[in-house]
């Protein structure tokens, strides 16, 4: 049985505290992006005028709070390390 060095030993730490902590992060990441390409469509159809305001400031203001949310998320994670 092989020897740990300090670096590998450190990472399998990190990794024990918080497991799957890189899967966390990129789910994050993927829905802000998510987040954010629909606030931009959703915004260009309230600058258009397209459909009802009402529906379209819904929207617009979901996808905001999800894109908020999620980095809020991610930086939580982010500042544990």
């Amino acid at each position: 049985m092989s020897k740990l060095n300090s670096e590998q030993y450190e990472r399998l730490r990190r990794e024990a505290k918080s497991p799957y902590r890189g899967l966390r992060i990129f789910i994050y990441i993927a829905l802000a992006g998510s987040g954010f390409i629909g606030a931009v469509v959703f915004f260009t159809r309230l600058i258009a005028g397209n459909g009802e305001i009402g529906t379209n400031l819904g929207n617009f203001a979901l996808q905001i709070g999800g894109l908020a949310f999620m980095l809020w998320l991610y930086r939580i994670d982010r500042n544990k390390q």
